[in-house]
């Protein structure tokens, strides 16, 4: 199989490798062979907790252990990663056995977070610490902006599948109404119905789980659970 052409995916993620063997590294999944990137998604998952949580505590001060700790668990959760990865259309630069491929890997959550780590690992052993935490930060520096204190409660589709179990209600149904938009830029229209209540809502968001998440909070107010 030839190897992608990094020379567009390094400029995207905004670094440049002294060893472009690292990247590629990184972008060979273990269904590709045995030199494949777990070792180096090991190395990343570490360094971007380490990296997430020095922020959080820098940015919060007055904010609990607790907290902090919910903070950075939804800024590295495997959903976070993976939209990153889309963001720089990684799954097009991924190496992957025949199986993955035919089955869309390029596009699994588990796989692209993955290569998000694993890419993350490489900056690291291809430059050092502080080179490689700007370049975290640099990656999730809008997601850390738009974050503040009140985003350590629950999310809104969890709250809604605890206010409908707590009743004995079904569970909401999303689907996806429409996606609008390129592959690197797409707005996501989803509905989140309700049927043993009779109430369908509406959210939009630049990912599937965004518009879920807003879809969800419209329902929570729609049934006047939360005003706000």
């Amino acid at each position: 199989m030839t190897a992608p052409d990094l020379a567009q995916l390094q400029r995207r993620i905004g670094y440049q490798f002294n060893d472009p063997d690292r990247l590629l590294l990184a972008l060979t999944h273990r269904s590709f062979g045995n030199q494949n990137n777990e070792r180096l998604e090991f190395l990343g998952d570490s360094i971007v907790n380490m990296v997430i949580a020095e922020h959080l505590y820098l940015q919060f001060e007055k904010a609990r252990e607790g907290q902090l700790s919910r903070l950075r668990a939804r800024m590295v959760k495997g959903v976070t990663l993976a939209e990153i990865g889309r963001e720089f259309e990684l799954g097009q630069y991924l190496r992957l056995g025949s199986g993955e491929l035919k089955s869309g890997g390029y596009r699994r959550d588990s796989i692209l977070a993955d290569a998000v780590e694993s890419i993350i690992g490489a900056v690291y052993l291809d430059s050092d610490f502080a080179t490689c935490r700007a370049q975290v930060l640099r990656w999730f520096e809008q997601r850390l902006q738009n974050l503040n204190i009140q985003d350590t409660q629950k999310d809104p589709k969890t709250r809604l599948q605890e206010y409908l179990q707590s009743r004995q209600f079904p569970l909401p149904q999303y689907d996806v109404i429409s996606v609008d938009g390129e592959a690197h830029a797409q707005t996501f229209h989803v509905s989140c119905a309700l049927p043993s209540l009779d109430r369908k809502t509406t959210g939009v968001g630049n990912s599937r789980r965004i518009a879920e998440q807003q879809a969800a909070r419209n329902a929570l107010k729609a049934l006047g659970v939360e005003s706000i």
